[in-house]
């Protein structure tokens, strides 16, 4: 693992895009626009917290760069993600008279870059999209990968498309105004690589959890760009999750159904994720695939960072929103379960006896 990159590629030829990873990079986004093959007209979608906080350098960057900007900024939280918001993207598109070469600019959080991408995705076939992450779930994240999606009430992403961005900035000084939940959140994915991928990782992680609480650059930026290489990597293998891919959502389909039972207000999306992750683990455990030393481990470093480990949600509702997954197959639910820290499996789960076991162990088990 190169530790010096300030890019990662991603290789999906002519589909193929860089990561910039860097700090002050805002600044620089008029500029790396303008050296991709775009038109000059470009929307920048946001919300109104990260507009405050960056929609004037944004704009500013891109208009010297000689683009004409129009920013749209949609409600804050997971509820963005529908329907009727993609539907106002597409009228201010329309607005600003976007051509199937004009860019369309996430800043913000997954959120905006699911709904941002899955906007773009669709608008006129498919137009330029640019994702911009500010915080730290989508820059190691959400950002990269093509993945796009809008929420139903039955489910989390039941709508969405594979869409490669043309281009993926994280700047990492952003997240030196993330709240500390919010950076928390975002370490549940980075924890996630650590699990599937890379020992090394998850051991950095658990040796260096101060400097990276306190936003420490350095740190923050190592795991930014280690993260999204491990991302890239699986990607380039399984562009469109037709296998490998699949262990991306190791914690998801617990974590996910969560966050639909209690309608996307309780918890953030790292929060749930890192309750996926235990109860996958605590499968895991009963299946004779790891021992319990590893769900001790890792439920003792998502503690340490400040994550929930457990859920009071009922048995009921998580199974009942599991049953809208979207990674159903022959009505088989698909767990990523893992052999240890850095490896990982992917099996089907049929029985609802076991799951619940698996709830009940992963709340218990200390």
């Amino acid at each position: 693992m190169k530790r010096s990159l300030d890019t990662v590629p991603v290789s999906l030829g002519d589909r193929s895009y860089q990561i910039v990873i860097g700090s002050g990079l805002l600044k620089r986004l008029g500029e790396l626009c303008a050296g991709l093959p775009l038109t000059h007209r470009a929307v920048v979608v946001t919300n109104p917290v990260v507009h405050r906080l960056y929609g004037a350098v944004v704009k500013a960057s891109l208009v010297r760069a000689g683009f004409d900007v129009a920013l749209v900024q949609v409600p804050n939280g997971e509820r963005a993600k529908s329907l009727s918001q993609a539907a106002r993207l597409y009228q201010a598109f329309v607005r600003h008279r976007m051509d199937r070469r004009s860019a369309v600019i996430a800043l913000g959080g997954g959120v905006i870059g699911d709904l941002a991408g899955y906007a773009a995705a669709t608008y006129l076939r498919g137009i330029p999209l640019i994702q911009v992450p500010t915080t730290l779930l989508a820059q190691v994240d959400s950002s990269v990968g093509g993945k796009t999606g809008l929420n139903l009430r039955e489910g989390k992403n039941l709508v969405g498309a594979f869409y490669q961005p043309s281009l993926v900035v994280a700047d990492t000084q952003t997240l030196e105004s993330l709240p500390p939940r919010q950076l928390r959140a975002g370490l549940s994915e980075v924890v996630k690589y650590g699990m599937i991928a890379d020992p090394e990782l998850f051991g950095y992680i658990e040796s260096h959890l101060d400097q990276v609480l306190r936003a420490e650059e350095e740190p923050l930026t190592l795991l930014v760009t280690w993260s999204c290489a491990i991302k890239a990597k699986v990607v380039e293998q399984d562009e469109r999750e037709d296998g490998l891919r699949a262990i991306l959502n190791f914690g998801h389909t617990v974590g996910h159904a969560i966050e639909t039972a209690t309608g996307y207000r309780r918890l953030l999306h790292g929060e749930a994720v890192a309750i996926g992750m235990v109860v996958a683990t605590a499968l895991s455990v009963m299946r004779g695939l790891c021992g319990k030393e590893d769900l001790h481990r890792l439920r003792s470093l998502l503690r340490r960072i400040g994550l929930p480990t457990s859920s009071n949600i009922g048995f009921t509702n998580i199974v009942q929103s599991i049953g809208y997954d979207k990674k159903i197959k022959n009505n088989m639910t698909y767990f990523v379960l893992t052999k240890g820290v850095g490896h990982v499996t992917v099996a089907p789960i049929s029985d609802r006896r076991e799951l619940r076991r698996a709830l009940v162990f992963a709340s218990r088990s200390s």
